[in-house]
């Protein structure tokens, strides 16, 4: 049996979430000082103010605490840092208090307290005023926007809570950095454009120096720009929607943007909802690489930038018809979502039918892909589990130099690789590198499953994530003697079975009677019938898996020719074609047979492959299970994981299964799941459960989580 995706220990649910949020929060309050007080402070001028139930533009004392160009005017600068305390209506007193809260506390934990501090006093100060005088500037000219702006006062904290947030980016690590980078600066864009306040511009000011000075100060990664395809893919999809979301925005709430007023501009409901529907359809294509997708991009944006160039001379000849502004304003977004999505066109490549350059399938037995794989695996060797990837389903990646493989499956948009790659083994980080520009060229999603430390290393080097998923049991042959009290189950069990006379064979089951064929698979099907769902797959044998001619079986029969028990053997490769070891796959046992059967057959197993000259045999990690882990060490990952193992628990029994091959006395090995980021662990879910159960009907799954099974060994 070996390892889907896993961990240990299912307890708590929300109340130990809750738990361990109350155990963390007093440290977590001790390290954003600055930011409690700040909340602290606008909390009691609201109150002692009644601002946070009443308008704070309704105060007699209004003009005399918020900034803009006529406080400038009448000398009131002060008003930079009265301003901080309030909002213009309670609404945004209250949401503007909890956003602070969360955004700078967050940057708070990251930054620290005194850089904190420093950007978002500097930002607020900084922002409102170089945007002050900015307008003040522009009121001089004709500019029907910026002249009434030279009219506005406002208050508000939130130019400062930008710049904090925008220099914190800096700090983070790819792909997390261009997503918060992209958001801010696609908000202040929009923000601008479509509604053009004092706070609009000041907010843009504060994230542009915010971004220059925090990449200068604190960046842990050179550039701007997005460094990997995967990443000007996913910027062009997110922008993409939020080019048609800005369209339901401004048909539901009009405002007054620099261009003139946005009301009535966006059309009928139905007719931006269509749009919005064909935009979806195209983002998502560009989310996935697809070349029809940037070519479709490419013509709305220009038909969009040809439209707002057309608004532009009709508003500069004195024409204001409607819907121009937002033609100008949705012309300029579309302006940069044209530049990135040309400048990165390489990143949107994958034609309309994905074909994955260099995957071939090794759908039978007599496939070129198979027989080629089987051949390097026999010559460079492989892990514990590469024998599986011999298996049907399995598509192969060839290396540039023709020395290895990598074998994955392709389910829900993710390139499911599986066990190590199959290369030299000076040559896997070069492996790791060539799997993923082959799912990125084609569209897919890089995952790398049941993994040696080896692979995870090289993943990691690469920028991936990895977690632990399960641990390899070990059994190494020389020396093996079931002797001492630690045996003593083992033993028991291989007396008992000398006194029932029952024998032990290893065998080649093609090759064996129709008899014993027909029992092999009467056993196999009544544990498959007993679970309530469908045998799994992936990494997890059958039968059909057992006839393969260098697969050994073990089987346990009595002198009447009954089999009581079923195991098969995957070989394990070392350079050169010499077989160093065996793998655990299937495990079956006759319900009403010899009960310790398992044990016999897997310790006789032992003696049997030593005797060989075998150097070990691995037990496989189980599916969903490893040992004893705190719940105080898992992080995020390892809790969705572990939830997942504890929901299959019960039919399949995976967990107890990791809890018998303890009896052997096994070492343990880490086994690595391995991805880019968190956000593609979705997805990856749903081509694990894929891959694991891909007969499974919806009906079966929902039938099986209400009766439930528990296999015994």
């Amino acid at each position: 049996m070996s390892t889907p995706p896993p961990p240990a220990a299912v307890q708590g649910g929300f109340e130990a979430w809750a738990s361990r949020a109350a155990a963390a929060l007093p440290h977590a309050l001790r390290r954003i000082p600055f930011t409690i007080g700040v909340v602290a402070v606008s909390l009691v001028f609201g109150l002692l103010t009644r601002r946070i139930w009443e308008p704070t533009w309704q105060a007699p004392w209004f003009p005399d605490v918020a900034y803009g160009v006529p406080a400038l005017q009448e000398g009131k600068i002060w008003t930079l840092l009265t301003g901080w305390v309030f909002a213009l209506t309670p609404g945004q007193y209250v949401s503007g208090l909890i956003l602070f809260a969360l955004l700078v506390g967050a940057c708070e934990l990251r930054l620290g307290s005194r850089r904190t501090a420093i950007s978002a006093i500097a930002g607020e100060v900084g922002g409102v005023l170089v945007a002050t005088l900015l307008v003040w500037a522009l009121s001089s000219t004709t500019w029907v926007w910026a002249r009434d702006l030279a009219g506005a006062r406002d208050v508000g904290f939130t130019t400062g809570m930008l710049t904090v947030v925008a220099v914190t980016s800096a700090t983070l690590r790819s792909p997390w950095r261009l997503r918060v980078r992209a958001a801010l600066w696609f908000y202040v864009t929009a923000a601008f454009l479509f509604e053009g306040t004092l706070s609009d511009v000041a907010h843009a000011v504060g994230v542009v120096a915010g971004l220059l000075v925090g990449q200068w100060r604190y960046g842990v990664e050179p550039g701007f720009g997005p460094r990997t395809r995967r990443e000007t893919r996913m910027i062009a999809f997110g922008g993409l929607i939020l080019i048609g979301l800005t369209q339901v925005i401004v048909l539901l709430f009009p405002g007054r943007g620099p261009f003139g007023a946005t009301s009535g501009a966006a059309g009928p409901i139905t007719d931006v909802l269509v749009e919005l529907a064909l935009i979806a359809l195209v983002a998502n294509a560009l989310r996935n690489g697809k070349r029809w997708a940037w070519w479709a991009t490419v013509v709305l944006g220009v038909l969009n930038i040809v439209e707002a160039v057309l608004a532009l001379v009709l508003i500069v000849g004195g024409k204001l018809p409607q819907g121009a502004p937002i033609a100008l304003a949705g012309g300029l977004l579309w302006l940069g979502q044209l530049a990135l999505i040309v400048l990165n066109r390489g990143a949107f490549r994958v034609p309309f039918r994905r074909r994955v350059p260099g995957g071939v399938g090794a759908l039978d037995a007599g496939g070129e892909g198979l027989t080629r794989a089987k051949a390097i695996l026999t010559t460079v060797g492989g892990s514990t589990m590469s024998w599986m990837t011999t298996w049907p389903q399995m598509r192969y990646l060839f290396t540039a130099d023709g020395r290895g493989y990598i074998g994955y499956e392709r389910h829900a948009g993710v390139a499911l690789a599986l066990a190590d790659p199959v290369v030299p083994h000076d040559t896997i980080a070069d492996a790791v590198s060539e799997f993923t520009t082959m799912a990125e060229r084609g569209g897919l999603i890089p995952c790398l499953f049941s993994v040696t430390d080896v692979a995870a290393d090289a993943a990691r080097a690469a920028g991936w994530r990895t977690v632990q998923i399960a641990e390899d049991t070990l059994i190494d042959l020389p020396g093996l003697a079931f002797k001492g009290k630690t045996w003593q189950d083992v033993r028991s069990a291989l007396n008992k079975a000398k006194r029932e006379s029952i024998e032990f064979r290893v065998v080649t089951l093609a090759e064996q009677p129709f008899a014993i064929l027909a029992q092999v698979r009467a056993i196999s099907e009544a544990w498959v019938g007993d679970k309530g769902l469908p045998e799994m797959g992936f990494t997890l044998g059958g039968v059909e898996e057992a006839l393969d001619p260098a697969v050994r079986v073990g089987i346990a029969i009595d002198p009447t020719g009954s089999i009581h028990g079923v195991t098969s053997w995957l070989p394990v490769y070392a350079p050169g074609g010499v077989v160093r070891g065996w793998t655990l796959d299937v495990m079956r046992r006759r319900t009403d047979g010899f009960r310790s059967v398992m044990e016999f057959m897997i310790a006789s197993a032992c003696l049997e492959f030593r005797e060989q000259g075998a150097e070990f045999v691995s037990l496989s990690g189980a599916p969903l299970a490893r040992g004893d882990v705190s719940e105080a060490e898992l992080d995020r990952t390892d809790r969705l994981l572990e939830r997942l193992g504890g929901a299959l628990e019960p039919f399949y029994g995976f967990r107890s299964l990791h809890a018998f091959k303890a009896k052997f006395q096994p070492r343990y090995e880490p086994v690595h799941l391995a991805f880019r980021d968190e956000a593609d662990l979705p997805r990856i879910g749903v081509a694990l459960t894929r891959a694991y159960l891909p007969d499974a009907t919806p009906w079966q799954l929902i039938a099986a989580t209400r009766s439930g099974g528990h296999e015994q060994l």
